[in-house]
């Protein structure tokens, strides 16, 4: 079935045989529905005709006319989410589909015009003084948005006037997004080398190559990661051309807004303040040695020196000590753990699939790695690329505890406050893998291979997201450096990410050539600076929320829901304070994350 063909018939678990394909129609029925059309003039109208009511009045309104208005806003912000996800969805499942890249930047036009006819409401917002401001947040009437007009008051002292901020809106349609959407299209075009495995099955597309570097074979693996590097090496210069130039719009926004730096202005986006994320830097950065230690025993274990390509290397060479992870047989081992955790909780998750909302199939043209993408009042949507192992079972776990979040925030939240901070909005993704990891541990207390793979893939994940993605954001700092300085080139990116790695590899991981051109694959230096070290801050988080849920039982979950539940009405501080007793701004939650890498560490080295 085509990405956007009409919906399908309930799919019941016991039948996914294979990797399903998701059934957009709770969006649109395809690019011939008439609604979409309809809809997006709609909007257009109901854009106009909100400006003329409001602008240049905002200062009189009453707080319950404030209110009408938000929530006036609010709708136009979901149905603009409608038109967006749509196209966006079926492009990513087919990036080489050209009606829908075309309806997608038709679709971006329409809505960055509908954008700049509302950007004035929070402008004259920012206006109002502040004793008035102070009036407004406390009133009654406007008490459910009382955080949002706190990030309102928050940017005042860097929003620009409403004729700039359109002019920004539009430029970025042909400026920065295009370059970012020239990247993804450039990439989805790409073909690579096909690696053929011992027992004749061949790998092509970008996941199943990727999925090969957890092969039992030194040379598949080493295949498998040169096919797709050699891609990034040829296209080098253009992908680092698209870096520099995004780079550069960020700096001159953020001199244009008065940013210290494009640090300052995603961390005022992201609520973390500066010492939290000084304090993620520098706790990660002195305990390079846990990364280091570990690849040391796997290199002991296998008798191998361990290169960047083998850092997923199984820890046995036996082909058949465990056995590949049918999609079917995925879906009903995450339900079970799920279930484990919380009745209601699987039950929610089993939607997903009985309805198709996911994609899992593998075919070639789809977008690499896999996300959660939501559409408030409606659900979320799960993309990956199921190759019948244990990373993908573990990638299903996290993109449904991102589509478990957002159907709690659906239940509770308008949409001002159905977008939660990264660090928030990452603590269900890993915390599911976790619930995950310790119902496998039990299934396998018998095999003793299987539950030393599983550890293994614990402490692999978690040197993933506390040093790897605290080392793709140690290179953005060095890139946003120099971009305040001037223009750079891939040869500078090459360099840093070179430099970078090889501190904390030490010399336990050997670093092979085509690793410097590795860095033009993670999408989020593109899409997002700074977006990776919160997947660090948000697992140190989860880390802290599954050790209190060990400790308390089943007690820890209705706090936990009411965290989920909570969306962005609160800061996320007093959120993770409230709801969990969790302090992100204690040194000590980062050690102990830190210590709980180590002690698993410890479980390892006495087993071998």
């Amino acid at each position: 079935m085509a990405p956007d063909s009409s919906i399908a018939a309930p799919t019941p678990v016991s039948e996914l045989h294979e990797p399903q394909e998701w059934d957009l129609g709770d969006l649109y029925q395809g690019f011939d529905d008439p609604n979409l059309t309809q809809d997006l003039d709609s909007l257009r109208q109901t854009a106009q005709t909100f400006r003329s009511r409001y602008r240049e009045q905002v200062a009189q309104l009453s707080p319950a006319d404030i209110a009408d208005a938000l929530k006036q806003l609010e709708s136009i912000a979901a149905q603009s989410g409608c038109l967006y996800s749509y196209p966006s969805l079926v492009f990513s499942a087919d990036t080489r589909n050209t009606e829908a890249k075309q309806f997608l930047d038709k679709a971006m036009e329409a809505l960055t015009e509908i954008e700049n006819q509302l950007l004035f409401f929070d402008l004259e917002l920012q206006g109002i003084d502040e004793a008035k401001f102070g009036e407004l947040r406390s009133a009654p009437e406007l008490q459910n948005y009382q955080h949002y007009l706190d990030r309102i008051a928050q940017f005042r002292p860097h929003t620009l006037p409403e004729a700039v901020e359109q002019t920004r809106n539009q430029d970025s349609l042909t400026g920065r997004q295009a370059f970012i959407q020239l990247r993804s299209v450039h990439l989805g075009e790409q073909e690579y080398e096909p690696v053929t495995t011992p027992d004749g099955k061949t790998a092509s597309t970008e996941a199943e190559l990727g999925s090969l570097l957890f092969h039992p074979d030194r040379n598949v693996r080493y295949d498998a990661y040169r096919s797709v590097r050699k891609v990034m090496q040829q296209h080098n210069s253009l992908y680092g051309y698209i870096l520099n130039t995004v780079a550069q719009d960020h700096r001159m926004e953020s001199q244009m807004r008065g940013y210290p730096s494009t640090l300052h202005k995603q961390l005022l986006a992201d609520e973390v303040s500066e010492p939290v994320f000084r304090a993620i830097m520098q706790g990660t950065g002195d305990r390079f040695e846990l990364f280091q230690r570990y690849y040391k025993l796997k290199a002991q274990s296998l008798g191998q020196p361990i290169r960047i390509c083998d850092i997923y290397a199984p820890w046995t060479t036996d082909t058949d000590s465990i056995a590949p992870i049918s999609y079917r047989s995925g879906v009903e081992t995450l339900l079970a753990a799920l279930e484990q955790f919380d009745v209601n909780y699987a039950r929610r998750a089993e939607e997903f699939f009985v309805k198709n909302w996911v994609d899992a199939k593998v075919r070639p043209g789809k977008r690499g790695g896999a996300f959660c993408a939501y559409t408030h009042g409606k659900h979320s949507y799960l993309l990956l690329s199921y190759t019948e192992d244990y990373s993908s079972l573990f990638t299903l776990a996290h993109e449904m505890g991102h589509g478990l979040h957002f159907a709690w925030i659906d239940d509770r939240q308008s949409y001002f406050n159905s977008n939660p901070p990264m660090v928030l909005a990452e603590i269900a993704s890993t915390f599911n893998e976790l619930l995950l990891l310790d119902y496998l541990l039990k299934q396998a207390a018998d095999d003793k291979t299987l539950t030393k793979t599983l550890i293994t893939r614990q402490l692999e994940d978690q040197l993933n997201l506390l040093f790897r993605q605290s080392t793709i954001s140690r290179l953005e700092l060095a890139i946003h450096d120099r971009a305040a300085q001037g223009s750079f080139d891939q040869k500078f990116v090459n360099e840093q990410w070179m430099s970078l790695y090889q501190k904390l590899c030490g010399d336990a991981v050997e670093l092979l050539p085509e690793h410097q051109y590795d860095w033009a694959r993670i999408g989020h230096i593109y899409f997002k600076p700074f977006y990776c070290y919160q997947y660090t801050a948000s697992n140190i988080v989860s880390l802290a929320c599954y050790q209190k849920y060990r400790e308390v039982g089943k007690d820890f979950i209705p706090g936990y829901l009411e965290l989920l539940a909570s969306g962005s009405s609160l800061d996320q501080v007093t959120a993770l304070r409230q709801f969990v007793d969790v302090d992100i701004e204690d040194p000590n939650t980062i050690k102990n994350a830190l210590n709980y890498v180590e002690g698993l560490l410890d479980r390892l080295q006495a087993a071998l």
